[in-house]
């Protein structure tokens, strides 16, 4: 039986990247409403272990659903995976979909974090949207997911 000296790390679990079908690809095709089927996952290396992944843009732009009017702002998202991580390349791809997608802030920052929960299934999951002010007023909406609760983290 192999053994591994105290002084050397374990190898460490290879990456799985069978299914992904985005990364690495050129002449991406952007679609034109938000689309949650182009959303990817890998099997988590480390899925025993406790942490996070943060994801952030600073180019996410929707419709206002009334004005038509284009609303700018940063969509972060924070979450601990369960057994698949999300895939970057994916996530812009389907952050850029809502270009054209007529909703307010606060239903598509609730849908983001649907759509990305039903994709990876984490541990648990926030999801942030900062928007550029509009009339002199700026808004955060903030939405999380626990898996052990189904409600907001952080909730009893």
């Amino acid at each position: 039986m192999a053994t591994t000296p105290k002084n050397q790390a374990a190898a460490a679990p290879k990456d799985d990247a069978t299914g992904l079908t985005l990364l690495g690809k050129s002449g991406t095709a952007y679609p034109q409403r938000a689309d949650s089927s182009i959303l990817e996952t890998f099997p988590n290396a480390h899925p025993g272990r406790a942490y996070t992944v943060t994801f952030e843009t600073a180019e996410f732009t929707s419709l206002c659903p009334i004005t038509g009017q284009p609303d700018f702002g940063v969509i972060r998202v924070r979450y601990a995976p369960g057994k698949t991580c999300l895939e970057s390349k994916s996530l812009k791809i389907y952050l850029f979909s809502y270009r054209s997608e007529p909703a307010f802030m606060e239903t598509l920052t609730n849908r983001i974090l649907d759509d990305l929960w039903a994709a990876c299934e984490p541990v648990e999951m926030t999801v942030t949207g900062e928007f550029a002010a509009r009339g002199g007023v700026r808004i955060t909406v903030e939405a999380s997911r626990r898996a052990d609760r189904g409600g907001p983290a952080g909730s009893r």
